[in-house]
């Protein structure tokens, strides 16, 4: 295990045991706590503050003492928007810095310093919430039949029946359409509420000319084939009525090619239009997102386009946050790209003002980037609130429980997926999160996978250790984020081919029924998990102190001022752990172990195989 890991080192957070939970402001003094295992010999601890760019030592004072450690306390001023700091420990073997990355003895950047932020975070409710993401031509049909879809479809659309596999690569990718509508989901939300969910994130319901939609035609309406306007409006009020929200997606990067504005544009390059686009001398004539000719890319440097899409009266963004629609916050589509290209790079401005604006209709709307990679430097300037958090979150799970010899291709990269131990999905989890506020990293957008990616049954291989995934997602810091139909443990090698129908008749029970396979067993898992979260305050709101990472278990504490709880994940046969961690009574709350329990340590017992164990300590 690395020095900088475990229950032997000093630890800091930005839970609140070590920071107050008040967002600060410019002048703000703020306390942060540290706490130092009382086997270190420190003569000293400072905090090492950066002001105007400039390092200064702020000398810490012990607070509290006993037996097992001790907790220094030092004063910072806010003076700039962000305020990195780290510790410095004066040890008689050399000074040791504390960083999100842990101990360290030598010198390192100031990348992964830990930072006070005076933007406001993400709306309080994502403290609670569990999203969950649907594709809304997959998920159900108002009609309920099983056949091709009814009515009329636009010349593009490849009908499917509903138990039809998706096409998962080449042609008919994005025209298949199974003619899932917003009537259809309504009509089950009673399945979101039994999985214990509370928050929906529909992926675009704008007309356009493929089943995905990130190609719309219109923002002023919602597309006929989904049910139009009044549908969009009824499945926002009856999730109100149930005490849930509903989270729309927008493209603010590009449109499509059949777009009003972009068809206004090609028409009359005098136009306002023309000006929301970029335009070159090569084919097609026009920049294109990755160089799709069928998603032309928007220009922020038009500031009409800025007005109509984000902060005039009646803007897109506005719009659909106002009655009957009610939305309760957007997912941006490729955020990090919004507004850049070339040596254009409006992408700050565009999410400060996005934010700004949503705030003046809703101050608890969310805004959520989709950024696929490091989005630091994007996450600590007051624009977005969070990230789907593929970087710090998704990709190091896959690492560690994909089976053994997959041969999927790591999301987007020409390499399959590979397989490495516990310390290295922790190493990239606490690289990625330390470059963050703790107030970005506790509601990040935690997922196992999306419409975008491979299916997390397909990744792992087994019912056994999606469990553990599923352990993961709803025990570390964040917002879970489930993908329809992972709870049913459906199948898929990429996104489009995960992009399976929901398979109804099976989950209702009907005999003979087709469609995916559907698992009752992980239904069951996922809603325990969901309802073991719900319980404990510590699991939605404390921090994250890594007890031990071995190659097949890993552990780790969450914890608040009044909940103490461990998790111990196991993706194989593990031979348990001895823990320095004094614990008068442990309660089970999940798995059925029995931790040993004593005055100077814990004995986590060994496993048979992948498992899950989480107990709330006394």
């Amino acid at each position: 295990m690395s020095a900088g890991l475990g229950l032997g080192v000093p630890h800091h957070d930005g839970s609140e045991l070590y920071v107050e939970r008040a967002t600060p402001r410019l002048g703000d003094v703020v306390p942060v706590r540290v706490r130092v295992p009382a086997s270190r010999a420190e003569r000293g601890v400072h905090v090492r503050v950066v002001r105007d760019g400039e390092p200064r030592f702020v000398p810490a004072r012990l607070e509290r003492a006993d037996a097992r450690e001790r907790w220094y306390v030092a004063d910072v001023v806010v003076h700039n928007p962000v305020t990195p700091y780290r510790f410095l420990l004066d040890e008689p073997g050399g000074y040791r810095w504390l960083n999100g990355r842990g101990l360290h003895g030598r010198d390192v950047t100031d990348a992964a310093d830990f930072r006070l932020a005076v933007h406001d975070p993400a709306p309080r409710w994502l403290d609670d919430a569990v999203v969950y993401q649907v594709f809304p031509d997959r998920f159900a049909r108002s009609s309920g039949h099983d056949g091709p879809p009814r009515g009329p479809l636009p010349d593009w659309a490849i009908p499917a029946d509903w138990a039809e596999e998706p096409i998962g690569s080449g042609h008919g990718v994005a025209q298949q359409v199974y003619g899932g509508d917003l009537r259809g989901i309504e009509q089950r939300l009673d399945h979101l509420q039994r999985l214990g969910v509370d928050t929906l994130y529909l992926t675009p319901v704008f007309p356009a000319r493929s089943n995905h939609r990130y190609d719309a035609t219109s923002f002023a309406h919602v597309d006929p084939l989904l049910g139009g306007d009044e549908a969009l409006a009824s499945l926002s009020a009856a999730l109100h009525a149930r005490g849930m929200r509903v989270v729309g997606d927008l493209t603010t990067n590009h449109t499509g090619v059949g777009h009003e504005w972009f068809e206004r544009a090609r028409a009359d390059r005098s136009s306002a239009e023309a000006s929301f686009y970029y335009w070159t001398d090569d084919e097609p004539g026009y920049v294109g997102w990755l160089e799709h000719a069928s998603l032309p890319k928007l220009n922020y440097g038009a500031p009409e386009l800025t007005e109509r899409m984000i902060t005039g009266a009646g803007s897109v963004a506005e719009r659909w946050l106002r009655p009957p629609f009610d939305l309760d916050g957007w997912r941006i589509d490729v955020a990090n790209m919004t507004g850049r290209y070339r040596d254009d790079d409006h992408a700050h401005a565009v999410a400060r003002a996005l934010r700004a604006r949503m705030a003046g209709v809703n101050p608890d709307a969310a805004l959520v980037a989709e950024h696929f990679h490091d989005a630091a430097g994007d996450l600590s300037v007051g624009g977005w609130h969070v990230n789907m958090n593929y970087s710090a979150f998704t990709r190091p799970a896959w690492t560690w429980l994909v089976a053994p010899g997959s041969s999927l291709p790591f999301m987007g990269m020409p390499v399959p997926v590979p397989r490495g131990g516990g310390a290295d999905m922790v190493a990239t989890m606490r690289d990625f999160d330390a470059t963050v506020p703790w107030s970005v990293t506790r509601h990040q957008w935690n997922l196992l996978g999306s419409h975008d990616t491979a299916r997390i049954r397909t990744v792992t291989g087994s019912r056994a250790l999606v469990e553990v995934a599923a352990g993961l997602l709803l025990t570390y810091p964040g917002t879970p984020v489930i993908w329809a139909g992972d709870e049913g443990g459906l199948t898929g090698v990429n996104g489009e081919h995960g992009r399976v129908p929901m398979p109804w008749g099976r989950i209702d029970g009907v005999p003979g029924a087709a469609g995916a396979d559907w698992d009752d067993a992980t239904f069951a898992t996922y809603r325990a998990l969901i309802a073991l979260r719900r319980s404990c305050r510590a699991l939605r709101e404390g921090g994250l102190r890594w007890a031990f990472v071995d190659d097949d278990a890993v552990g780790y504490l969450r914890e608040t001022a009044d909940e103490r709880v461990l998790v111990v994940l196991a993706r194989d046969v593990w031979a348990g752990a001895r823990l320095p961690l004094p614990v008068r009574a442990a309660e089970n709350l999940y798995g059925g172990g029995v931790l040993g329990t004593g005055a100077d340590e814990v004995v986590v017992p060994a496993t048979e195989g992948p498992s899950v164990q989480v107990w709330r300590l006394g």
